[in-house]
């Protein structure tokens, strides 16, 4: 957290409005002595008392206080949110003849005043006097006390912050000491470095004797690293010759005088003597030890081995894809990405996991992008699962951590492996979600250059193969720091999936990478990193200023927008996250699908049995044409039945990246009937080269004052519908868009009720018409 902005100088912004630690030009004119006796009390404001005979009618009280100091700790002052008002005199009393001090009058603040207050310093630690004069008025307080009680919320602050500091110096401090007494123990009893006797220090410098204790504690490490880097460069010269490892050959990392470390030729063996390799029961292609009587013992290895030897294997691969233009990779026909060439791939890398399985198709892409971002940044993302999946909401349903087999070296994420799991969506009823286990391995190959690599784990359970419909072959980025402060990102995706479970509708999109592989990933990254870069600003834009919203409410209102669009994208694809029961009736679309589940205590949804519903059609529209006309607010009334023909107005709009489609917008439709009442609809749109979402729910009037106020929106409830558009993959011209529609919908408040077959179809018809008006607004039926 920064907190640069509580740290500097409060003068500037006192001066500016005349109070703070400086004297009012009245005091300032005050004789020597009562000056003098001024700076010398120890209280936090000090006050005599005014003489009727000399106020000379240029004050309207009896008093008028002013602040000296705001850094005590008195109880009215402890919490910054309390002043006490104190009597001044005029300069014409001498201070030695001043009537006895009356007791200090205190004024405590409510907790809503407190509140308030607290809520504008989180914004603006140093407001201006049209903004304390704004903020007197609005919690009916006086001017001067809203200033005091800033400056001694800054002075608190400033006081946390220095005590935090010297509590880290001391720490620091002790770390120092304890090291210090550990060297003067071992200087006590020195040890020769080559043959661990005695030493004498006069026999060798100081320095030299720090430097082989210092080698002596990391040797264990050393020669660890030594092997694994040893086998790190191996690989990359064997893929570099062409050469391949013997299905044969041991499991050993070689440390020779070629990997940089000097030595003989001899290696660190991972395979205890008397045992020889075969397939691994982990990984197939990768070997693991077997006792030569025929007893498995690979359950003996240490699997954070055969962990890390996949990770390096995979490594290798992703740089070279990544760094490698012609031959492996050649212009594809059908667009300006480039597609993977089977041959040289099969000839230039060994397959870390074996053979392709019976059924699978493989789907591989490459793409290159400047992201506004940089490189550790997006490091620390992706070895984060929740921020990763912030990062990419609509493409990852759900995922987790399941093990950390590495966190790191040097407090860096050099070297971090971890164990992860997730699912993967294309926001489609036809296509299914791809869920993955795989290892994530981290690596900066040099100054400001990272890299990021996935790769599968199959695992087998009780003798039989588990059931898996893709798995990816190394996948991931690399990021390179630009001087601009950006990233330049090259992603790569190679993955092996069961094309059978795929509607013939979306296989062409699929098939090309646009569905899961590079150009998705890079665009989603450089529309979510663009809108950060706002979110992050000091203010956030507000386009149709209709209805103003505060800068706490825009944020509360856009935290609500995420959870409705994080909703919306698992009810579509019907992620585990959310335990979604499919229906099977006779009577409705096969390409339609019909969800249900019971909310009972969550209350970001409404209580009740929910039902959604999902299709995905063919529009012959270009994706950008489709999602002009589904966020225009104007032609809503062609397609919305939700909201009775009447029209629509937006009065209220965030911004989130440079083209205003990318935005989080209000909306109020006003009924035509007098029975019926308006309603207003929260909506958030975006899009990117890879696709365009438009995302909108009912919210209730009251509740959405409120977040637009400030106030937390997580019980919110509210019920998520609306549109996920894609292009249809089927060549250069983008002639025609895949449409998904998707409704969820309250069908009964009571958890315990059955569900009906009416509301079922109800629901369907729901879709069907508006599948049908779209249709014919765009005048689809007439191509």
């Amino acid at each position: 957290m920064n907190f640069s902005g509580f740290l500097h100088n409060d003068n500037d912004d006192d001066k500016s409005s005349g109070g703070g630690n400086h004297l009012s030009s009245e005091a300032a004119a005050m004789p020597g002595g009562l000056v003098k006796s001024i700076f010398s009390s120890p209280r936090l404001s000090l006050g005599l008392q005014t003489n009727a005979e000399n106020n000379r009618g240029e004050m309207g009280r009896t008093g008028e206080s002013f602040e000296v100091s705001v850094t005590g700790r008195s109880p009215e002052s402890r919490s910054g949110s309390d002043n006490a008002d104190a009597f001044s005199g005029d300069d014409d009393i001498d201070a030695s003849n001043r009537p006895l001090k009356k007791k200090k009058r205190y004024h405590r603040h409510t907790p809503q005043q407190i509140q308030e207050l607290e809520s504008v310093f989180k914004e603006c630690p140093h407001p201006d006097e049209k903004q304390r004069l704004h903020l007197s008025h609005r919690l009916n307080l006086d001017s001067r006390q809203v200033k005091f009680w800033f400056q001694n919320r800054r002075t608190q602050m400033k006081t946390q912050i220095e005590r935090h500091e010297n509590s880290l110096l001391r720490h620091e401090n002790d770390k120092l000491r304890a090291e210090n007494m550990s060297v003067r123990e071992a200087m006590r009893n020195p040890m020769c470095g080559h043959c661990g006797g005695s030493a004498v220090l006069g026999e060798i410098s100081i320095e030299e004797h720090h430097l082989r204790i210092e080698n002596s504690r990391l040797k264990y490490e050393l020669d660890r690293l030594c092997a694994l880097a040893g086998r790190f460069i191996n690989r990359f010269e064997d893929d570099a010759t062409g050469s391949h490892q013997s299905p044969n050959s041991t499991l050993k990392l070689g440390v020779g005088s070629k990997n940089g470390y000097g030595g003989g030729g001899g290696g660190f063996n991972l395979v205890p003597p008397g045992y020889e390799i075969s397939s691994s029961p982990f990984f197939p292609g990768l070997e693991a030890p077997v006792n030569r009587t025929g007893t498995d013992v690979a359950t003996g290895l240490d699997q954070k081995s055969l962990y890390l030897e996949l990770a390096l294997s995979a490594m290798g691969e992703l740089v070279k894809m990544a760094q490698t233009s012609e031959p492996l990779w050649i212009p594809s026909s059908k667009g300006k990405q480039e597609m993977l060439n089977r041959e040289e791939y099969d000839k230039s890398f060994t397959r870390c996991l074996g053979d392709k399985p019976d059924g699978f198709v493989s789907e591989a892409s490459k793409e290159v992008g400047m992201v506004t971002i940089n490189s550790l940044a997006l490091v620390e993302t992706l070895m984060d699962s929740e921020r990763w999946a912030e990062m990419f909401p609509c493409m990852i349903a759900r995922n987790s951590t399941s093990e950390i087999i590495s966190s790191g070296m040097g407090g860096t994420r050099n070297g971090a492996l971890h164990l992860m799991q997730a699912e993967l969506q294309l926001l489609s009823p036809l296509v299914p979600v791809r869920q993955v286990t795989f290892l994530r391995f981290c690596k900066q190959l040099a100054e400001g250059v990272w890299a990021v690599v996935d790769v599968s784990v199959d695992r087998i359970s009780d003798g039989a193969s588990s059931s898996l419909s893709c798995r990816r072959l190394p996948s991931g980025c690399l990021v390179q720091d630009m001087h601009n402060g950006c990233s330049k990102v090259t992603w790569v995706d190679h993955t092996e999936y069961d094309e059978s479970n795929i509607h013939h509708l979306y296989r062409p999109l699929v098939s090309s990478g646009l569905g899961f592989g590079s150009k998705r990933w890079i665009s989603a990254l450089q529309r979510q990193c663009e809108s950060l870069t706002i979110l992050m600003s000091s203010t956030l834009p507000n386009r149709n200023k209709t209805t103003p919203i505060s800068s706490i409410g825009k944020k509360s209102m856009l935290k609500l927008a995420q959870r409705m669009t994080e909703n919306f994208c698992r009810g579509v694809c019907a992620s585990s996250s959310q335990k979604w029961s499919r229906l099977e009736v006779g009577n409705i679309d096969e390409d339609v699908r019909i969800m249900t589940r019971k909310n009972v205590d969550d209350p970001g949804e409404p209580p009740g049995i929910l039902l959604s519903a999902a299709t995905s059609v063919w529009v012959p529209v270009s994706p950008r044409r489709l999602f002009d006309f589904l966020r225009d607010e104007l032609m809503r009334s062609e397609w919305d039945i939700l909201s009775n023909g009447g029209p629509v107005q937006e009065i209220a709009c965030i911004a989130k990246g440079q083209d205003h489609s990318n935005s989080v917008s209000l909306l109020r439709s006003t009924a035509i009937n007098a029975n019926q009442s308006s309603m207003l609809i929260l909506q958030e749109t975006s899009i990117d080269a890879s696709g365009a979402i438009v995302v909108y729910a009912p919210v209730d009037i009251p509740a959405m004052h409120s977040v637009m106020n400030g106030a937390d929106s997580a019980c919110v409830a509210l019920l998520p519908s609306g549109f996920a558009i894609l292009p249809d993959g089927q060549g250069l011209e983008e002639t025609g868009s895949l449409l998904t529609v998707a409704f969820q919908i309250l069908v009964n408040s009571l958890p315990t009720a059955k569900l009906n077959v009416e509301s079922i179809e109800t629901v369907n018809n729901l879709i069907s018409c508006t599948v049908q008006k779209i249709r014919a607004a765009l005048r689809c039926d007439n191509k």
